[in-house]
């Protein structure tokens, strides 16, 4: 059965699966495949067709996007007193990546679930924080955390060997050789966490463009993270399981599609101080980011317009002209703005930049990862071990990175009924292969990938399974790709035309973390601000 879990096809058929020795049906299960409007997005490939705009209006500045980048600015903007300006957003919704949702039993993540306690360097961040009462005070100099938005106990827990152990490093029934592994590994990792390079930077930082310069650890850009862990002998099949495993959940990718310096800074680049939390320890809520999205948004009424799109961008003497669909109202108008924020992903960018030349900028040299996500609902769990899971729960060898329980940061652990979020990052085929395939599945098939995992960790959990929603993210996240990260394009791609037109998104980092996006808004509202042209 393990061999079947870890291999599978792009195709699976039927609807009753066999698991050992007895059949599961999916009778009792209810559902459906969601994602981000389709339909507007094959219209924007198509280029139209658009009915003639039926107005135009003036702006001082149009933000294009609500992700995390886009809220970002937004908030920016205003802090500094800039009021005239929109964001549009595609979607029906807020918060890209980071969306949220909710059923009668609980809130749930589609997307990025959790946020790292900040950097103490991270200023604007730890502020943002702060505003939100996430901070609530400072003790001797360091960031006093709200205790109900710290994840809850107990937190991670891994199932090796047949058995469920604490956290997520493999620890039980491992030889010696892959604990010394294991343990030299993390020493290294202290070691870069507090390095700095020549120019008095820490080697890693989040974000990631407070890193230092140094060539000694850019380099580690140049080429990928299983490369270097093999140069550096590191052979245990655990490590690098357990690496591996890391690299899928925050990258959506393998260590041989992920850049070493990446890799590493998956672990290096948090280095968070607290008053009552432990180094790494993280921040999370029933609906993940959602949580955070729908905070910035709040402080945001009035700017936001929702199932708006924007289909060209054009340079239009000293304005840009913006063509709109509105997707509710199907019809079309302009919006002529002083300056522009393109908070939208560099794919999108290239459809609706009409004229606008970069030619400095290969959109093809980045890479972004496809995403399934399935929330499940499970009840009548009264009596099972399903009452108290852990916050995270994670297969070895399995495909998928696991499970998060949506609710347990919930005041009461133990409900009858859960929502539980399955991730499967679609990273064994090239992203625009398993894209197509990721498209063209059935409910059914993708019922084929997520129950087999679901009953290997809980044999007999179908019967409490009610339903599972399954969102699937085409372009999930961006891949911090070997000589992205600290290569040419990805500065290009950041770079303002003609201080009118200025760009925000984590595909600007390379890293698809809240924490980049965050400073990404910023980078561009505080680029636009400089400009002087909106003032």
């Amino acid at each position: 059965m393990r061999a079947g879990l870890v291999t599978g096809g792009i195709f699976l058929h039927g609807c009753i699966r066999k698991l050992g020795n007895s059949k599961v049906s999916y009778a009792n299960i209810k559902g459906a495949i969601m994602g981000p409007n389709a339909k507007a997005g094959h219209l924007l490939r198509g280029n139209g067709p658009y009915p003639a705009p039926a107005a135009t209006r003036q702006i001082g500045t149009l933000i294009i996007g609500a992700g995390i980048s886009g809220l970002s600015a937004g908030r920016w903007l205003k802090k500094q007193g800039h009021t005239d300006f929109e964001i549009l957003e595609l979607e029906d919704h807020a918060g890209g990546n980071a969306h949220s949702r909710h059923n009668t039993v609980s809130a749930y993540p589609l997307g990025a679930h959790y946020i790292t306690i900040a950097n103490n360097e991270d200023q604007l961040l730890i502020d943002f924080l702060q505003e939100l009462g996430v901070i609530t005070h400072f003790e001797n100099g360091l960031p006093f955390y709200n205790e109900y938005y710290l994840c809850f106990d107990p937190e991670e827990r891994l199932l090796l060997n047949g058995q469920w152990q604490e956290g997520l490093i493999p620890q039980f029934g491992i030889a010696d050789e892959d604990k010394r592994q294991i343990k030299r590994f993390f020493k290294l990792v202290e070691e870069l966490k507090q390095a700095k390079g020549h120019d008095g930077k820490y080697a890693f930082n989040i974000p990631i463009d407070q890193s230092s310069a140094d060539n000694v650890y850019r380099n580690l850009d140049k080429i990928s993270f299983k490369t270097y862990l093999h140069n550096k002998g590191f052979t245990s099949k655990y490590l690098l399981w357990y690496l591996n495993y890391c690299c899928k959940d925050d990258y959506g990718q393998q260590t041989g599609k992920v850049s070493a310096w990446a890799g590493l800074s998956y672990f290096a680049g948090h280095k968070g101080k607290s008053a009552n939390a432990g180094d790494g320890d993280i921040l999370t809520w029933p609906e993940g980011n959602g949580w955070l999205v729908n905070q910035l948004r709040e402080g945001l009424k009035g700017h936001v317009r929702t199932s708006s799109m924007a289909f060209s961008v054009l340079e239009r003497e000293d304005k840009i002209a913006v063509s709109v669909y509105d997707l509710l109202k199907k019809e079309s108008y302009v919006i002529e703005a002083s300056q522009v924020i393109m908070a939208s992903p560099q794919f999108v960018n290239q459809r609706i930049l009409k004229g606008i030349d970069r030619p400095d900028f290969n959109v093809e040299r980045i890479s972004y990862a496809p995403w399934m996500v399935a929330n499940i609902t499970l009840q009548d769990l009264t009596g099972t071990i399903l009452e108290g899971i852990n916050w995270d729960n994670v297969p070895y060898g399995a495909p998928s990175v696991g499970y998060v329980n949506a609710g347990h940061q919930h005041l009461n652990t133990t409900e009858k009924n859960k929502v539980i979020t399955f991730y499967l990052p679609l990273c064994d085929y090239e992203p625009r292969v398993a894209r197509l395939a990721a498209y063209t599945r059935t409910y059914e098939q993708w019922l084929d990938k997520i129950i087999p995992e679901m009953e290997f960790m809980h044999p007999g959990i179908t019967p409490y399974i009610s339903n599972v929603e399954i969102w699937v993210w085409g372009h999930g996240m961006v891949v911090p790709s070997v000589n992205y990260l600290w290569g040419e394009d990805r500065q290009q791609a950041a770079a303002p035309v003609n201080n009118k037109i200025f760009f925000a998104h984590t595909d600007l980092s390379g890293i698809s973390l809240f924490e980049e996006g965050f400073h990404q808004g910023i980078r561009a509202a505080r680029q636009l601000i400089d400009s002087g042209k909106s003032w």
